[in-house]
């Protein structure tokens, strides 16, 4: 990464949405500090935000009706999130 990587700018990238650039900032930081507590869970919100598993019992496949209800929450969600 060419640019100048600083917590502050990680976070910049979290609250407009840019979870993967925010994601390379921290784990950069984590190569420089990796005991710190607040990158480790950073990267561990951000790990699970990219990459989200499937609730335990989660029926696969959905119908076209139950497919658009869980992106519909999905949704919510992220604007539930860019308010706060």
């Amino acid at each position: 990464m060419d640019q100048l990587v600083t917590k502050t700018l990680a976070e910049i990238y979290l609250k407009q949405g840019h979870l993967q650039e925010a994601y390379e900032i921290y784990k950069t930081l984590a190569e420089k500090d990796p005991f710190d507590p607040g990158i480790q869970r950073r990267i561990e919100e951000l790990s699970e935000a990219l990459n989200p598993s499937p609730p335990p019992g989660f029926p696969y496949p959905l119908s076209r009706e139950e497919k658009i209800r869980h992106l519909e929450k999905w949704l919510a969600n992220i604007r539930k999130r860019r308010q706060n």
